[in-house]
């Protein structure tokens, strides 16, 4: 499932690149609130300055917005993104070395946590997908499956409490995962 959501933003992704480069301005929009976050993050995390790293953020943005349309090659977003903000932090290090080097040498030791925090981000993403699937659900199906998230119940208990057959509670379930399955394919 996690995979299927890898693929999807990769797509989306890639839709997006098309859009700025015909110049789409909401496609830019998109783009800016879904990796402004995260480049943030991984700038500060370098620069140790928000002055910084806000003129690191705008620059790239910017170039992104200018440069686009000269790109004529398949592009990773989030990779193409990550590199420019890369590379800007390290012209800034090479230019006031003194100011940036050593929160620079520091960030390198703990590389693993920013990619740490980038899977908890797309585990909470795929999280809030699943509920929004789950939502969409009728009633007693959307009951069952959220009481098979939320609690440790057993199907009996479950069927306790909603006044049903533990038969009616397997049912729902299995009806809902086929229904999530297919809500997981329509929005891929």
């Amino acid at each position: 499932m996690l995979k299927d959501f890898s693929d999807r933003t990769r797509n989306e992704d890639h839709a997006l690149f098309l859009l700025i480069k015909k110049r789409d301005k909401e496609a830019f929009t998109v783009v800016y609130q879904k990796y402004h976050r995260y480049l943030y993050t991984l700038a500060f995390k370098y620069l140790k300055d928000e002055q910084m790293v806000d003129d690191v953020i705008q620059h790239v943005f910017v170039k992104l917005w200018d440069s686009t349309k000269d790109i004529d090659v398949e592009v990773n977003l989030k990779n193409y993104l990550y590199t420019m903000v890369k590379n800007k932090i390290l012209n800034i290090i090479r230019d006031h070395k003194e100011l940036v080097s050593l929160n620079y040498e520091n960030a390198q030791i703990a590389i693993p946590y920013d990619e740490d925090i980038h899977k908890k981000l797309e585990d909470k993403q795929m999280s809030l997908l699943l509920y929004k699937g789950i939502d969409l659900l009728p009633p007693q199906k959307k009951e069952v499956c959220l009481r098979k998230l939320n609690t440790s119940d057993s199907n009996q208990r479950i069927a306790d409490k909603m006044g049903i057959s533990i038969h009616t509670v397997k049912s729902h379930y299995q009806e809902s995962l086929k229904m999530l399955r297919e809500y997981f394919k329509e929005i891929k």
